[in-house]
C-alpha cells in the first residue's frame, strides 16, 4: 500500500488565524460603504505610500489593528503620521471604518490581508517610520508556540522595512509571550532595545478597556521598543 509523502516544504509564516466573527448592522454599513476610500486593495507590487495617503508623511505600519479602536485613538492624536492598518478580520476592519468616519479620519488607510505578504510585496524596504504589533494571538499551549507571529524570520523582515531610526512597538499581557518577544528582539543585530529590557508604556498607545480590567485584576502588561539604529 502507498504511503503519503510527508510534505518536507516550510512551513510559510501567517500573521493571523482566520476566525468567524459577527459584524454588527453599522459595522456592515461602514465595510461596505467606506472600503472603496479608506482600503486599499492587496496586489504583489509596490505600494506608493505618498499616493495612497495623498501625501508625505511618516507611515506607521499596525499588524493586526482588532476592533480598530487604538488604532484611531492614536491616529486622531497623531494627524502629522500616516498610519496603515492590516487586518484580515472583517468584522474588526467594519469596526474601524466606522471608527473612521465617526472621528472624521484621513489619516489611515486599511489593507484586508496577510500582514506577511503585505510586508513582503507591498512595501519597500526602509520605507516605514514604524511599526505596532499590539496583544497579537498568544498561542498559550506550549505545542502552538510555533505559531506566534514574533518570531526571528518575521523581525528580520520587519526590520528591512524599518527606515533607519525608525521603531519596533509590542506589547502583550502574556508574560512567557513577552520573555519570548524579548529574546527574539534582543537577538536581531538590526534593532537596539530602548529600555533595559521591557519599556514604560509609550504616551501614543492608549490603554484599551480590556488591559484597564486586567490590571484592575493584577495581570501585567508588557511593552517593548526597540529602534532601527541611524548608522550600522
Amino acid at each position: 500500500m502507498e504511503t503519503p509523502e510527508q510534505d518536507t516544504r516550510p512551513r510559510r509564516i501567517r500573521s493571523y488565524v482566520l476566525r468567524q466573527g459577527r459584524m454588527s448592522e453599522a459595522q456592515r454599513r461602514a465595510y461596505e460603504d467606506a472600503l472603496a476610500h479608506w482600503g486599499i486593495a492587496y496586489a504583489p507590487a509596490p505600494l506608493d505610500l505618498a499616493a495612497a495617503f495623498g501625501r508625505n508623511a511618516p507611515t506607521i505600519l499596525e499588524i493586526g489593528f482588532g476592533m480598530g479602536r487604538t488604532t484611531a485613538e492614536i491616529a486622531a492624536a497623531h494627524p502629522q503620521n500616516n498610519y496603515l492598518g492590516v487586518e484580515v478580520h472583517t468584522p474588526g476592519v467594519g469596526s474601524l471604518l466606522k471608527e473612521i468616519q465617526t472621528r472624521g479620519l484621513d489619516n489611515i488607510r486599511l489593507i484586508q490581508h496577510d500582514a506577511v505578504e503585505v510586508l513582503t510585496h507591498m512595501l519597500a524596504d526602509g520605507t516605514l517610520a514604524g511599526i505596532h504589533i499590539y496583544f497579537p494571538d498568544p498561542w498559550p499551549k506550549k505545542r502552538h508556540h510555533k505559531r506566534r507571529l514574533i518570531q526571528s524570520e518575521l523581525v528580520a523582515l520587519l526590520v528591512r522595512k524599518l527606515a533607519p531610526g525608525g521603531y519596533l512597538h509590542c506589547a502583550t499581557d502574556w508574560e512567557d509571550y513577552a520573555l519570548q518577544m524579548l529574546e527574539v528582539l534582543n537577538a536581531e543585530a538590526g534593532l537596539k532595545n530602548t529600555a533595559d529590557g521591557f519599556a514604560p508604556r509609550p504616551q501614543w498607545r492608549p490603554v484599551t478597556k480590556f488591559e484597564q480590567r486586567g490590571l484592575k485584576l493584577g495581570h501585567g502588561v508588557w511593552d517593548l521598543l526597540f529602534e532601527k539604529p541611524l548608522s550600522a
